[in-house]
């Protein structure tokens, strides 16, 4: 298993309020985290970090090689119960943290198997040799007028208030998260990312650039070229493992 992570500030935001992280728990098991924080120029990027820490030290203490894929999805939720209090917390302690908080995206890969979470628009990827699955289903206004029959997929990538979400980890008491199972192959390939990234790239250049590039190790970093040079908006993130 080899993994790679980056992240940018983009070409109009002055601060990067995304944050990522990749933890080997044992050797045959890796956590990845990324985070997109919301709330304003100090609050976002606290809320990003906050919620990814804690997140990930909750799952390293808790963290049983024989766990069986029940008891990681238990660990996983109890761990985004934990980041969402956390987060939430310090908002309500503090005014200039009032209305932080943060999507989140983290997958457990144990061997063959990957179980994902996500609150918020922030994606998982799943890439093999028959193409590329997005795993995850955005918490946000647009993804929920397509549900409803109110606009296209196209209309979707241009409504104004695509970046509105109704999910997120610390800005209410509870944060409720999705949970996907991916079963793993030699060769197969994960990909987190925010929307900074998924906003500016479509899926087939995506999997152009994880299936056809000539490093792997360099994939990020192509994915980042590609979104700064359409303008990059907003702070670019992604992690790539490879099993």
């Amino acid at each position: 298993m080899q993994y790679w992570g980056l992240t940018d500030p983009g070409c109009v935001r002055p601060q990067n309020q995304d944050t990522y992280q990749l933890e080997l728990l044992d050797k045959n098991t890796l956590l990845c985290v990324v985070c997109d924080g919301m709330g304003g120029a100090k609050s976002g990027n606290i809320a990003s970090t906050l919620a990814a820490d804690v997140f990930t030290q909750e799952v390293k203490r808790s963290w049983k090689a024989n766990m069986d894929a029940q008891e990681q999805e238990q660990m996983l939720r109890g761990a985004v119960k934990l980041a969402n209090f956390t987060v939430f917390d310090q908002a309500q302690q503090f005014e200039e943290f009032t209305g932080m908080g943060t999507t989140m995206v983290a997958a457990l890969i144990h061997g063959k198997q990957a179980i994902v979470i996500n609150v918020g628009d922030s994606r998982a990827y799943h890439i093999d040799r028959d193409g590329i699955t997005q795993l995850t289903e955005d918490h946000s206004l647009v993804q929920m007028m397509v549900r409803r029959g109110e606009l296209t997929s196209e209309q979707a990538k241009h409504y104004p208030g695509k970046n509105l979400i109704t999910r997120a980890i610390g800005t209410e008491p509870v944060a409720m998260c999705d949970v996907f199972y991916r079963k793993l192959e030699r060769g197969d390939c994960l990909l987190l990312c925010t929307d900074g990234l998924s906003n500016q790239i479509d899926d087939q250049e995506i999997l152009f650039e994880v299936v056809h590039g000539l490093d792997k190790s360099k994939c990020c970093q192509r994915l980042l070229d590609i979104a700064k040079k359409r303008g990059a908006p907003d702070n670019v993130t992604s992690t790539l493992v490879v099993i």
